[in-house]
């Protein structure tokens, strides 16, 4: 297989930030598959190989996907060497190429530079040692470039070495990603963007020990797929990872392994948090052993993702919605209002002054006036404290699904559709958000909103999203008068 050796240099100068050589990689029909193995903890010596070989060559008899991502933790007994032979030769005979980021295992048997000039060796091998001068081995930016032209790069995939352990225990026992890998990234994904007429490029992260940010989602309820460790092993530091995926604006998901009973997704401030699914049957734990997929949209920040087993495919999780196909087979989908001719665009409110705790105060409250406006809005509000408002509209949903609502208000806010609550954001409390999921047929929906405001600070945002759009706040041209 040719491969293509790319040079990217440092935006401030002529130095090489990183040179690697890789098959050029094109999303097909508009779209590119990327199957995520993980810790699979090869033991040459172990008869349990033949079965971890087994299910790596079911998934990609499946999935048949473009690119394999082994997510660290991949040799971790002696005979190292032979292991990597081993590992390599799946893929090789698969002719699938493959990337692999280092765990905190991998180094235990066999140097890194070692593992990856074996590496480097296969012609199915799409990664690279990475920049010297950097912490770590492996770093490296694979550009996916668009189905019909193949100059444009669509989407990119950041593999990085999340590095293994950390020398001072006092910062507890694992390292994390060091301040010149992300400086490293900062770099290619300034480029890319730059290189995209100033917006960035949709882009995923793969590496091996899961960010500190991820005990921000464990547990929240909002999360799919198996929490079975009741905890994160991450890094006790936080070096500013996911701070800079959020001010490059380009990484939609992080995708991690380590936790071997763990498999969920979640969303923290628009980023989706992941777990591959534990591929080895030398590595402990409960799961089945298979390998997560990620599908991505040429042209979009969207992908869809599902964790394939020897035995078939599990639920799929949509981003940037939040959603999962089996929300959408369960779910009991509210039929749309049937009476709606000729509607006009418009918000119908009253708008009430007065003292309340809850939203079931509001009716209490004197009615100071009634009236109509484009949006669900505060801000013809007379006074700064002590008001409410009623709101009633209809919703113009565009395709049957299962829609997530949220609001942000200070204070209360409840927010119902077809009468039934979908959003408790009640009671007294600075700027919060609240969200609930509901499953809606195509069509007008009548929406209700209460909210009322007590003192100091005052703000109200309502918004939604669906499987295939990004969270929005309600538009005026999806809003009409009730009849």
């Amino acid at each position: 297989m040719k491969k293509i050796v790319i040079l990217l240099f440092v935006l401030s100068g002529c130095v090489p930030a990183a040179v690697f050589a890789q098959k050029q990689f094109s999303f097909k029909d508009g779209k590119f598959k990327i199957a995520q193995f993980t810790d699979l903890h090869w033991t040459p010596r172990s008869l349990a190989c033949t079965e971890t070989e087994a299910t790596i060559c079911a998934v990609l008899k499946a999935e048949h996907p473009d690119i394999a991502i082994l997510s660290g933790d991949v040799v971790t007994e002696d005979p190292a060497i032979d292991g990597w032979k081993s590992v390599i030769r799946i893929f090789d005979e698969a002719k699938v190429p493959f990337v692999v980021t280092m765990g905190n295992h991998d180094a235990e048997h066999m140097a890194k530079d070692d593992i990856y000039d074996l590496l480097l060796e296969s012609p199915y091998y799409a990664g690279a040692k990475g920049p010297e001068g950097i912490m770590g081995c492996g770093n490296c930016v694979i550009p996916v470039y668009g189905s019909k032209n193949r100059e444009k790069v669509e989407a990119l995939l950041y593999c990085m070495d999340s590095n293994d352990y950390q020398p001072n225990k006092l910062y507890g026992p694992y390292d994390w990603i060091h301040f010149d890998q992300i400086a490293w990234y900062r770099e290619q994904s300034a480029r890319f963007t730059k290189e995209n007429n100033g917006s960035p490029v949709p882009a995923l992260a793969f590496f091996h020990i899961p960010l500190l940010e991820y005990n921000e989602i464990a547990g929240d309820g909002k999360t799919f797929g198996n929490n079975r460790e009741g905890k994160v092993a991450s890094a006790n530091i936080n070096s500013g990872m996911f701070a800079s995926f959020i001010d490059m604006k380009d990484v939609m998901g992080i995708f991690a392994g380590h936790d071997h009973d763990n498999d969920y997704l979640g969303i923290d401030k628009g980023i989706v948090l992941g777990y591959g699914r534990v591929t080895g049957a030398d590595a402990y734990g409960e799961l089945t052993r298979g390998a997560r997929i990620i599908e991505l949209y040429e042209g979009k920040f969207r992908f869809d993702t599902w964790i394939t087993t020897p035995s078939g495919r599990e639920a799929t999780y949509y981003y940037p919605s939040g959603l999962n196909s089996e929300e959408e087979r369960t779910a009991d989908y509210l039929p749309a209002v049937k009476s709606v001719s000729s509607p006009k665009q418009g918000v119908a409110y009253t708008y009430y002054e007065g003292k309340c705790k809850r939203v079931a105060g509001i009716a209490s409250c004197p009615k100071v006036k009634e009236g109509v406006m484009k949006n669900i809005s505060i801000k013809e509000a007379a006074v700064a404290d002590h008001f409410a408002y009623d709101f009633h509209t209809l919703i113009r949903i565009p395709e049957k699904g299962v829609y997530r609502f949220y609001t942000f208000s200070d204070d209360g806010s409840m927010l119902y559709i077809d009468g039934k609550l979908v959003v408790d954001n009640d009671g007294g409390h600075s700027a919060r958000r609240a969200e609930g999921k509901i499953a809606l047929e195509k069509g007008f929906h009548e929406l209700h909103l209460l909210y009322f405001e007590d003192y100091m600070g005052q703000e109200l945002e309502v918004g939604f999203s669906g499987l295939d759009f990004p969270e929005v706040p309600l538009q005026d041209e999806m809003l009409f008068l009730p009849n």
